[in-house]
């Protein structure tokens, strides 16, 4: 366990609490574009990992799914319960290096905008976990920032991302993340770009 990691995670969220929903309203639309990119069947057993405010969580509960969201912050979680107006989504304080849940467990697995605050290793541990706990042939999800083609727009970007985000951005950012998801049993089937090419959605099966 990295102590000095969710150590910092910890102090990062909770200092993020009190704004953190407005500034995930310029996701809301890309939380939506996930629930309709995910078209999975109905009834589905979705998990939301690293759920935060629970925004993720209840655009795939709107669609029907049965929703639990998990997160290291209990801050973050007390306003995703605070605001959970459906009988189909909770949440849960976990670790999603361990998640609590057994093998094959989800009809399907979500993490949107949360690899990017993991270094190299839980991001792995993460990434494998999530694996575990999906259903063979069920919906693996990834939704996180990329960066546009475009040379100057990816430098402009990438400096203004930078400016607000974790320390972990520039590593992930400039990592492979195909790669990590295909190393861990994850098959890309399809991707998206969202936010003029500042995020991405992909979408695979295990």
């Amino acid at each position: 366990m990295d102590e000095e990691y969710y150590s910092y995670i910890k102090k990062l969220f909770g200092k993020w609490v009190p704004i953190y929903d407005i500034v995930d309203l310029f996701l809301s639309e890309v939380r939506d574009k996930v629930g309709d990119f995910t078209d999975a069947k109905n009834g589905s057993r979705v998990l939301d990992v690293a759920t935060g405010t629970g925004k993720q969580a209840f655009a795939f509960a709107k669609k029907g799914y049965e929703v639990i969201g998990i997160d290291l912050s209990e801050d973050m979680l007390k306003v995703a319960n605070k605001k959970n107006k459906y009988e189909n989504a909770k949440f849960i304080v976990a670790d999603a290096t361990n998640i609590p849940y057994k093998d094959n467990f989800f009809d399907v697995s979500c993490i949107s905008f949360g690899l990017h605050d993991m270094p190299l290793a839980i991001r792995e541990k993460v990434v494998e976990e999530i694996v575990r706990v999906t259903k063979p042939k069920g919906i693996i999800v990834v939704v996180d920032y990329a960066l546009p083609k475009n040379k100057i727009c990816r430098f402009l970007i990438y400096r203004f991302v930078k400016s607000y985000e974790s320390r972990y951005y520039p590593e992930f950012i400039k990592s492979d993340l195909e790669a990590l998801l295909r190393k861990s049993g994850i098959e890309i089937e399809k991707e998206h770009s969202v936010l003029l090419g500042v995020g991405r959605i992909l979408k695979g099966n295990k």
